[in-house]
């Protein structure tokens, strides 16, 4: 399997970042890490393997990208507008570094986001955010509401990094079209967690007509790597 390590100084972020390269082509898929998780996590935890057929056959392409998770909503230790700015820096570098890169390696036209848990809030909220970018989306047991991390707070780049807050009032058509083209694929289990937010977010998106899927797996210990293994070769 081509396996690729990269690192360099983001301007965005004033420090360096690291990614890893699964595959030689195919769809691309860019994959973020589970809370405060790193770049290497989705090979260590088994989700690289489950996939290495597809991989290794020129079906699939990984980016798998580093958070700043620790430094942004995690991070209780600086004001609640801090975490939210580390945030819109985060985004600006996925679209203005890491984009270009997969761009540069890759030029099929779809473009997929992938991740699990809070990783899975990272998915959705870059493809809503970036439907010109992202033609595809996986969230599997993702937690899209982050109210509890902000103690009160509220600003426009609150709100426009919430899904749950944004969809329903957004009625902007360059948006809304690309969303109607676009596949979103929402994952759970019955005793996940997260299962009433991924509910929410499929009742949101119906409500805006946006065609996609939920699927509520009946399983035990759904909100875990070996689901998770499961459902991404199921979906993706």
């Amino acid at each position: 399997m081509n396996r690729e390590y990269h690192k360099w100084y983001s301007p965005r972020l004033g420090r360096d970042m690291e990614l890893l390269v699964f595959g030689h082509a195919g769809l691309p898929v860019l994959v973020f890490p589970t809370s405060g998780g790193r770049f290497y996590e989705f090979e260590d935890r088994g989700m690289v393997g489950a996939l290495a057929h597809r991989i290794d056959g020129g079906n699939l392409q990984l980016y798998c990208v580093d958070s700043v998770d620790m430094e942004s909503w995690y991070n209780r230790n600086v004001p609640p507008r801090w975490r939210v700015a580390r945030h819109v820096q985060y985004d600006d570098y996925l679209v203005h570094e890491v984009v270009p890169l997969v761009r540069q390696k890759n030029q099929n036209p779809k473009f997929v986001s992938l991740g699990c848990s809070f990783g899975g809030y990272h998915a959705l909220n870059a493809a809503l955010r970036h439907p010109d970018v992202f033609t595809g989306m996986l969230s599997m047991s993702g937690a899209f509401d982050l109210t509890n991390f902000l103690w009160g707070y509220h600003d426009q780049d609150v709100y426009f990094n919430q899904p749950t807050q944004f969809l329903p009032g957004l009625s902007d058509r360059w948006f809304l079209e690309r969303y109607w083209q676009n596949t979103w694929v929402l994952a759970t289990g019955w005793d996940d967690q997260c299962l009433g937010q991924n509910q929410h977010m499929d009742h949101l998106m119906n409500t805006k007509g946006i065609p996609h899927k939920l699927f509520i797996w009946d399983t035990w210990n759904s909100h875990d790597w070996p689901t998770w293994q499961r459902m991404v070769q199921e979906y993706l």
